[in-house]
């Protein structure tokens, strides 16, 4: 997948470990620890807003795009709902 999770390194900037993030965010670890390795299929608004609260940053900083000409082609199923 293109998009890429980059919290790790901006918890690596700002000396926090995911285990703190969580319990600030109010997420389990088991949540953060499947935003963190890429493996959920979304994320609420309110989540990202928390993460970018706790860590003073943008969403920008938390996720990286990696251009894909496939992404233009065909609908994605998830999308479809």
């Amino acid at each position: 997948m293109p998009v890429r999770i980059t919290l790790d390194a901006m918890l690596a900037n700002r000396g926090m470990t995911a285990r703190e993030l969580a319990a600030t965010v109010g997420i389990s670890e088991t949540q953060m620890s499947l935003f963190r390795s890429g493996k959920v299929k979304g994320i609420r608004f309110r989540t990202l807003a928390r993460l970018c609260a706790a860590l003073d940053c943008v969403p920008g900083d938390l996720l990286d795009y990696d251009f894909d000409p496939d992404d233009l082609h065909g609908v994605d199923a998830d999308a479809e709902g």
